[in-house]
């Protein structure tokens, strides 16, 4: 039997730096040290923040595999390894399993719009591998969704599936799933992780946490404990960080936060772009009011 890893509290959606059009691996080490040290309580490597679709497949691998070993165990490490071609998902996911990843993050297959059934067969190809499963509803990013029924069907059913990361932005199909079953739900987005966390979800998968973790361990720990009053109070103090990752699409704010901090170079491959600069100084000066020292 596989070992079923707890996911819950601060997750972060880890980015992919660069350096010259090639994966910065230094800076990549900083980053994870930096999580760990700042309280995050599980890493994604290689998902939407990680600009997975533009990583080659030995890259996507390699990546996987570097951030395994330089967590080394400390925290769970949730692979992202969806695709909307089904064997290439399996090829992803068995390296990811090979390289010692805790579970992996499976996206709804985009673009070619599978049926709901056809969703339930990836995913149960996918079980075969034996690696936990983290659904990933997401249809701003893939046009398709996962319905309540079939998540619930897949929980049901599919052994290996334990979490999902719910990112429709609506409340009533996490009520709807938390109502049906006792799978794991996770917020997929940072501006709704505590109207989530009432319904039930048990963490975030953050953007926000590449640059500010202990502030969002920090909130998530309010919502563990059940302590609404300074989980409001957080939720409000960060919202407009928040949002403010979203202003271009993800990563590109998330990357410029990090540049500026000096952590990383401000390098996306196309076809993502530079943050517009008519951005920079609005978010140089929300990081500036939690205290991020400012290098460019």
């Amino acid at each position: 039997m596989t070992d079923m890893p707890k996911l819950h509290g601060s997750m972060v959606a880890i980015v992919t730096p660069f350096a010259d059009g090639q994966i910065d691996y230094d800076a990549l080490a900083g980053l994870i040290e930096f999580q760990i040290s700042g309280g995050t309580q599980g890493i994604v490597p290689c998902g939407t923040t990680g600009e997975s679709p533009t990583l080659s497949h030995v890259e996507h691998g390699d990546v996987v595999e570097f951030v395994v070993k330089q967590t080394a165990g400390r925290v769970p490490v949730i692979a992202g390894t969806g695709s909307n071609s089904t064997d290439e998902a399996v090829r992803l996911t068995q390296r990811a399993k090979d390289v010692g990843a805790d579970a992996c993050l499976i996206v709804n297959p985009y673009y070619n719009k599978p049926t709901q059934q056809g969703m339930f067969e990836h995913i149960q190809r996918l079980g075969e591998i034996e690696l936990p499963i983290v659904l990933y509803n997401i249809p701003g990013r893939t046009s398709i969704e996962l319905t309540p029924a079939t998540v619930i069907r897949m929980y049901n059913e599919i052994e290996m599936v334990i979490a999902i990361k719910e990112a429709t932005g609506k409340l009533d199909i996490a009520s709807e799933i938390a109502s049906a079953c006792d799978i794991t739900i996770l917020s997929g987005d940072d501006s709704l992780t505590l109207p989530l966390a009432s319904v039930g979800a048990v963490g975030v998968i953050s953007v926000l946490a590449n640059i500010l973790p202990g502030e969002v361990r920090k909130f998530c720990d309010a919502i563990a404990s059940d302590d609404l009053p300074t989980a409001r109070e957080l939720h409000l103090k960060l919202f407009k960080l928040f949002k403010g990752m979203f202003v271009e699409t993800n990563p590109i704010p998330i990357k410029a936060a990090l540049a500026m901090a000096g952590m990383i170079r401000n390098e996306l491959r196309l076809p993502m772009s530079p943050l517009s600069d008519e951005y920079r100084d609005e978010l140089a000066r929300l990081l500036q009011g939690f205290g991020v020292e400012l290098q460019a």
